[in-house]
């Protein structure tokens, strides 16, 4: 009888979960290294990608501005008004695209200072350190984002 209390006493916590760093013993030189080059990456793409939204924008925007209702043609000779909109939609939606990488950058920042960075949302497994070079604010591993593809 002893013996399965101490099985039922045995923590749970040192099954890896997801959200969680697989070791229970702090990070070695080597992974703080790794960490704090991949914050730098990090950090130097959300630069890029903050001033590509905000340049984007404006161009939209100063297009919107440049074009009065009067200026714009609706015949079947002039396709000026549909290409300044098709124009200005893109790069709206570029703005937009250039915006949602940028909170993926924070949401990856967050999980280097919460010591999560490198987990795999979906397993809980560690997340290879090149597919962390090759894409910093990776969320999953190969595995779960190809949706067990790579399985077979």
């Amino acid at each position: 009888m002893p013996r399965a209390s101490k099985a039922a006493e045995k923590p749970a916590a040192e099954k890896p979960t997801a959200g969680s760093r697989t070791a229970t013993r702090a990070p070695t030189a080597g992974a703080e290294k790794f960490f704090a080059e991949q914050q730098a990456q990090l950090r130097a793409e959300r630069s890029t990608y903050e001033e590509q939204a905000a340049s984007l924008k404006a161009q939209a925007d100063q297009m919107a501005q440049e074009m009065e209702p009067g200026d714009i043609q609706f015949d079947d000779e002039s396709g000026e008004g549909a290409s300044a909109n098709v124009d200005r939609e893109r790069d709206l939606a570029l703005s937009a695209q250039a915006r949602a990488a940028v909170d993926e950058i924070d949401r990856a920042l967050a999980k280097i200072a919460n010591g999560t960075y490198g987990i795999c949302e979906g397993c809980g497994q560690a997340i290879p350190k090149a597919r962390l070079k090759a894409l910093p604010h990776a969320r999953l591993c190969v595995a779960c984002k190809s949706g067990g593809l790579s399985r077979r």
